[in-house]
């Protein structure tokens, strides 16, 4: 059985705004300010906000990405060694019309070193964060572009649309691979997506280097933050 995304008519929303050279709407942000750290769903924040979650695997340039995002260097820790993220982290985000919503930061998954008992318990609170946290808006999931499509990658996607989880790709790191190897990692990702997917999920390609991806994903925020 194929999956479905689960907005559909939001897609083509966000699509005809996205690619209109005419479109006016562009999202900025205001400030970015760090809230709490909460060790499980029920410990999070009251749920009054739209709310956007970043994932992906460990040392796919998460922190790096929120910081371009928020334009604001050191405001998710960004670290060389894998796995430093280990809780669920709110920003309080003002943007363009003083609007307030959160941006939350989730533990990496993949090769982190930690024992497999936090390996489980970091998964258990990924798991019940996406599907309990009824505030979520959307989940940007992290893709490494410098790579040929990953199993663990593909398996989560069709993870979340079993959940029914409304979610993006990013692919990440755009600036490390020659533009015809990002290319064709992420067509062959799409590709490999398409073979369970009836209709494919919004995606964007980004560098915190270059800042690439910036302007849609705020817009796409934007454009959800209105639909919500």
């Amino acid at each position: 059985m194929k999956l479905t995304f689960k907005f559909t008519t939001l897609i083509g929303i966000v699509s005809i705004v996205l690619n209109s050279p005419l479109s006016c709407i562009f999202m900025e942000i205001k400030d970015a300010v760090y809230i709490i750290s909460s060790p499980s769903v029920d410990k999070c924040p009251k749920p009054d906000k739209p709310e956007y979650a970043f994932l992906g695997r460990s040392n796919v340039g998460k922190s790096s990405l929120i910081n371009m995002l928020c334009n604001k260097r050191e405001l998710a820790k960004v670290s060389a060694n894998p796995g430093k993220t280990q809780m669920i982290n709110h920003f309080e985000i003002t943007s363009s019309k003083n609007s307030k919503w959160y941006l939350v930061d989730l533990p990496g998954y993949g090769f982190a070193v930690v024992s497999q008992k936090q390996r489980k318990g970091w998964e258990k609170m990924i798991n019940d964060y996406i599907r309990q946290r009824e505030n979520l808006a959307n989940l940007f999931l992290l893709v490494d572009s410098r790579h040929e499509p990953q199993k663990k990658d593909i398996d989560f996607i069709n993870k979340l649309g079993e959940w029914q989880i409304p979610f993006s790709i990013v692919f990440t790191k755009s600036d490390k691979n020659k533009p015809g190897a990002t290319v064709r990692n992420v067509n062959d990702f799409m590709k490999a997506l398409s073979r369970t997917w009836t209709e494919l999920p919004v995606y964007f390609v980004s560098s915190a280097t270059k800042g690439d991806g910036r302007k849609e994903i705020l817009n796409y925020i934007e454009v959800l933050n209105t639909n919500v």
